[in-house]
């Protein structure tokens, strides 16, 4: 027994709307007495009567064809309104030999017919299933294709009975026109709009009824062709459908379109076609390519102006703000030299002689011009000094007086100027040492608003500490700096530690071991030692980033037990590596770092002068506005760089800062400049601890303090450097002369140089017993060797235990789970801030992670234009290539379109989150918010999630040119944007960029084939509804079928049948791409803050 769609019960009130209610006597008056005044009441009546016919079966039609009925008034009317056009059935009447009503199908043969038509799997049926009219044993001549029979009279007749089929043997007559009379059923169905349906001819040569490609019956000559003999999906019943290049104003009427309109297939009027395209008589489609062809030319150009210029706008910005810098750094010169002379002046004029100096130093022009009017009689003489140039002559005065009208004075000449006539104004000096009427009357930073005033303030402040670096003060001087209310205090850290020890987890290797001591405050601490000495890991434990290890012993914060994290805000930690933004310019990672991390409250004018502090001690100010390059574009030097990324911690004012090698790649003189500014940083209490690797002498003499180790995490030496040398030659181990000491030392813990009398295994023993440290138990025989003076004594250990492949394997696994639970409760850990520093919030670090992402997509601009570009041309091709099938809705125009545009964003959502994995790490150790990071990264990404949809459609719409709107294409392809982009933020974050990529790929062409896969398998159903592409391509699918309505009916219900789409689910499917997109995102961050790797 074949199958049966239930779509097919749609057709029986759409028949039944046509069936009159009127008894037969209504058609047959005309018939009766062929009065032509009968004929349109007869009409009209039957007409009337069938207008409400749609309530009869409208519940059955909601309940089994809901999926591909949306509005069944609506799709009633754009089947089977006739009401502007009954000719057909006018003329019907007339041709009709008795009453009309007796040959149209009853309720019931039309269940017959429309469950019949089609079987299970897709394959339409040339004839329906026997019936008591049409079966082996009776076969009237109405049974043919084309051709039906009255209702027998003895009978009753109810065109409402949806369960009795008549008996119809009588009066068989061809179909009329604009009806269908399939075959095997005798009776008469009217064809819907967009349908042509006449009466065929029969073609002598091939014996068939043109159009409709039916034979008459074999040996019945008088047997003629009726009329269409079917109505089912436009790939079974091509020959009723109003062809293409003509519309049908009614199911007997085609007429071809005229110029300057276009009619698809299935149509009941022409179209106009947009300006500026061609369309010619008979025309199927309009050809809009070259809206496509301008747009692609106004896009490229659009592209290769934000390729070229998009970095222009932030170059125009920093220009502009580099002005407004140096004109401030220029007055803040000028000031601070107007001051010194005005406090050299004034010193003078204590002495004595005042009149004649303050000439002198002050007003040269103006004594030229009192020797002036002197020699001339203008005014009073005044007694020049003996010291001053003599007076020009004659012709000097004119040329110099020219010179002067055409040279106007400079700021510093018009200040001194206001000096001399206002000896008690106070215009322009912010930066007085002593004065303290000047300082109370000085702008603080939290008063300053403008750019220029923020720098005039930072660089004041500037010249005024490098006059305090550079004068021999005096005693009321320091006094008075002392008491400055303005200067800000940090925090003190010390740090101690005794007996630490880090063993790593599963494998009892020691990579620190019984280290004791302690970091002090103000002080410049250098660790040293052979490679795998554990410098770094000691630094790491220092700061509670060392994950693997069981650490024992203690460190002690200001004396006190709390864990190191308590002081995050204030403690700076340089890593090896230079982790700096390499599209952002040095003053922009230095600022950015400042925002996030100095305190919120403090005013922007001294944030400003804490990073201008930076760059000055640092020696940046050449490169301030430079870009720090990356590898593929060049930029800052090496040595540069290497100091931006000291300088990224030293713009938060630490209290405590550890620095991971940062003299390693710097010349000596760098390595100098680099010292003396982190000196400067210690003169303000900050505890500074660094890894060095042999520097030079100059250098080593600069420390305060060092921490040598051997092999082994062990202590050599731990104390001043001053000491260490006195240290070392109370062991016999002297420093040859032109020879450096730290080399010298390094040398003997490596074993290059033998120490005389001991081992270089002796030298921690010798520190523990020197200090009163416990040596530990498997250390002892070292002890004893060096209490006997047995030099030769060799390191006694225990016998290693051989483990199978297994247990190895097995210690390996356990160790990896041990680091990876590590990293995670470091993550999530929480511990009371002990630092009293507030930073900013989220939301304002989400708004200066918002300006630096734009900065650097501004400066990726390049980027943008080519990945705009790649979908400009997919849409073109896809557009051109993948042509709109009438029989799928264009389903494989819109695979193509799932799974480029999946590919192509996911691709370049990649590089949100995959190139800045390392300086991320960076800051989110530092506290910096990694929510704030996230949320700024994705709003930026919005930009491209908006913008690329008009992109490719521009040229696919165009190109393609389906039914449905460009603003619900748009929406579709808006939120499936949104939705794989929040997938390509897992595959950024979790994956290596390699691989990342690989599943970018792979992701939406897998998905696409299990969500096409056969509906009829539970599983693959299942599964594909966990499928993104499956609800975008049913959006896109719902929203072209909505288009087809009349003729087009059954095609569109079978193909959402076949697709298992349902036409109310268009606001469904893009819900659950929002939500996908959401969860994908909830799920990145989760990611982004545990799998820091």
């Amino acid at each position: 027994m074949r199958g049966v769609r239930p779509h097919a019960l749609f057709f029986v009130p759409v028949v039944l709307s046509l069936l009159p209610f009127a008894c037969s006597i209504d058609g047959d008056d005309y018939f009766q007495t062929k009065n032509p005044t009968y004929l349109p009441l007869v009409t009209n009546l039957i007409y009337s009567r069938l207008s409400n016919i749609s309530a009869v079966l409208s519940n059955d039609i909601n309940q089994n064809l809901q999926f591909c009925i949306k509005n069944l008034k609506t799709d009633w009317n754009g089947a089977f309104d006739f009401a502007h056009n009954l000719d057909f059935l006018t003329n019907c009447v007339k041709k009709t030999k008795g009453d009309l009503t007796l040959r149209l199908c009853t309720a019931a043969e039309i269940k017959f017919y429309f469950g019949n038509l089609f079987v299970k799997g897709g394959d339409t049926a040339s004839y329906v299933k026997p019936n008591k009219n049409c079966n082996l044993t009776t076969w009237v001549p109405g049974c043919e294709p084309g051709w039906g029979c009255f209702a027998d009279s003895n009978q009753r007749f109810d065109l409402k009975n949806g369960t009795y089929m008549p008996s119809r043997t009588q009066n068989c007559q061809p179909c009329c026109e604009g009806f269908f009379c399939p075959r095997g059923l005798a009776c008469m169905i009217p064809c819907p709009l967009g349908s042509y349906c006449p009466l065929a001819k029969l073609n002598t040569s091939t014996g068939v009824c043109d159009p409709y490609n039916y034979q008459i019956p074999p040996g019945q000559p008088n047997h003629t062709c009726g009329a269409a003999d079917s109505w089912a999906d436009v790939a079974s019943s091509s020959e009723v459908f109003c062809t293409s290049g003509s519309y049908c104003p009614s199911t007997v009427t085609k007429v071809t379109c005229s110029s300057g309109h276009y009619c698809r297939t299935g149509t009941t009027a022409q179209l106009p076609c947009f300006k500026l395209t061609t369309c010619n008589p008979n025309t199927s489609n309009q050809n809009i390519r070259g809206y496509g062809v301008m747009l692609f030319v106004a896009m490229f150009l659009v592209l290769l102006i934000i390729r070229n210029c998009s970095d222009q706008v932030l170059s125009t910005r920093e220009r502009r703000q580099a002005k407004s810098r140096e004109a401030a750094a220029r007055h803040a010169r000028e000031t601070a030299q107007a001051r010194e002379r005005w406090q050299a002046a004034k010193n003078i004029a204590k002495k004595g002689g005042w009149q004649q100096q303050l000439s002198r130093t002050f007003s040269r022009a103006k004594s030229k011009r009192q020797e002036q009017r002197s020699f001339f009689g203008l005014g009073r003489s005044v007694k020049v000094d003996s010291q001053l140039p003599p007076a020009p002559k004659e012709s000097e005065k004119s040329s110099t007086d020219s010179k002067a009208k055409k040279k106007e004075p400079s700021n510093l000449t018009k200040m001194l100027h206001s000096l001399e006539d206002n000896p008690k104004s106070n215009e322009g000096f912010n930066l007085n040492i002593g004065d303290k009427n000047i300082k109370k009357q000085a702008p603080r930073g939290k008063q300053l608003h403008t750019q220029s005033q923020i720098f005039k303030y930072a660089y004041g402040q500037i010249e005024k500490e490098k006059a305090q670096q550079n004068k021999n003060m005096t005693f009321s001087g320091i006094i008075s700096m002392a008491t400055d209310n303005d200067i800000r205090t940090r925090p003190v850290i010390e740090i101690s530690f005794k007996d630490l020890t880090l063993t790593l987890r599963g494998k009892h290797k020691h990579l620190l071991r019984c280290v004791t001591g302690k970091l002090m405050p103000g002080r410049v601490s250098a660790v040293m030692g052979p490679s795998g000495a554990g410098k770094t890991t000691f630094l790491s434990a220092l700061t509670g980033k060392a994950v693997g290890c069981h650490v024992t012993g203690s460190i002690l914060v200001n004396g006190k037990n709390d864990s190191i994290q308590c002081y995050k805000k204030i403690i700076g930690f340089v890593p090896q590596d230079d982790i700096v933004h390499g599209n952002l310019t040095v003053e922009e990672n230095l600022r950015f770092s400042a925002r996030c991390r100095l305190s919120a409250d403090l005013a922007k004018a001294d944030k400003v002068l804490v990073i201008e502090r930076v760059i000055e001690s640092l020696g940046l100010q050449a490169v301030r506005d430079s870009l720090v390059g990356t590898v593929e574009k060049r930029g800052i030097s090496g040595g540069q760089r290497k100091r931006v990324n000291v300088g990224l911690e030293m713009v938060m004012e630490p209290s405590l800062l550890i620095l991971d090698e940062p003299t390693t790649g710097l010349d000596s003189s760098s390595s100098q400049l680099l010292l003396r500014a982190l000196r400067r940083e210690a003169l303000e209490g900050v505890n500074i601890a660094m890894v060095l690797h042999q520097p030079s002498y100059t250098l080593f003499k600069m420390f305060d303090d060092l921490i040598l180790l051997a092999k082994g995490g062990l202590t050599a030496y731990l104390g001043p450097v001053k000491k260490v040398e006195e240290y070392f030659a109370g062991m016999g181990i002297n420093v040859p002369e032109r020879v450096n000491p730290p080399d010298h030392l390094i040398d003997i813990l490596e074993g290059i140089v033998q120490p005389p009398g001991m081992t270089r295994e002796q030298l921690p023993i010798r520190w523990m017993l020197h200090n009163g440290y416990p040596i530990p138990a498997d250390m002892l025989d070292l002890a004893d060797g060096l209490s006997t003076g047995n030099t030769n004594t060799s390191t006694s250990s225990d016998p290693e235990v051989q483990q199978s492949f297994a247990g190895e394997l097995w210690q390996d696994v356990k160790f990896n789970v041990e680091v990876k639970r590590d990293m995670i409760q470091q993550d999530y850990s929480k511990s009371k801030d002990l630092s009293n520093r507030r930073t900013p919030g989220i939301g304002r670090q989400f708004r200066y992670y918002l300006g630096r992402v734009c900065k650097q997509r501004l400066r990726e601009g390049e980027l943008l234009a080519v990945d705009l570009m790649i979908l400009l041309l997919a849409g073109a091709c896809l557009g051109t290539l993948a042509k709109v099938n009438d029989e799928t809705f264009g389903s494989l125009g819109y695979t193509y379109t799932v799974i480029a545009m999946s590919l192509l964003c996911k691709i370049t959502a990649l590089r949100s989150f995959s190139l800045d994995k390392l300086e991320y790490r960076r800051e989110s150790s530092a506290g910096i918010s990694s929510l704030a990071y996230f949320l700024s990264k994705d709003t930026v990404d919005h930009f491209n999630t908006i913008i690329k949809p008009v992109v490719y459609l521009s040229m696919f719409y165009f190109f393609n040119n389906p039914r449905s709107t460009f603003q619900d294409n748009y929406i579709v392809l808006l939120c499936l944007v949104y939705c794989v982009t929040g997938m390509a933020y897992i595959l950024a974050i979790f994956l290596a960029p390699s691989l990342a990529q690989l599943w970018a790929v792979l992701l939406p062409v897998v998905l696409t084939l299990i969500a096409n896969q056969d509906k009829d398998s539970a599983i693959v159903k299942y599964f594909g509804n966990f499928c993104y592409t499956k609800w975008a391509l049913e959006a896109f699918l719902i929203a072209n079928a909505e288009r087809y309505s009349g003729v087009w009916l059954i095609t569109r219900c079978d193909s959402l049948l076949e697709s298992g789409y349902n036409l109310h689910d268009w606001n469904l499917c893009l819900i659950i791409l929002v939500v996908n997109g959401i969860v994908a995102r909830i799920v990145a961050y989760f990611l982004l803050i545990t799998f820091k790797k």
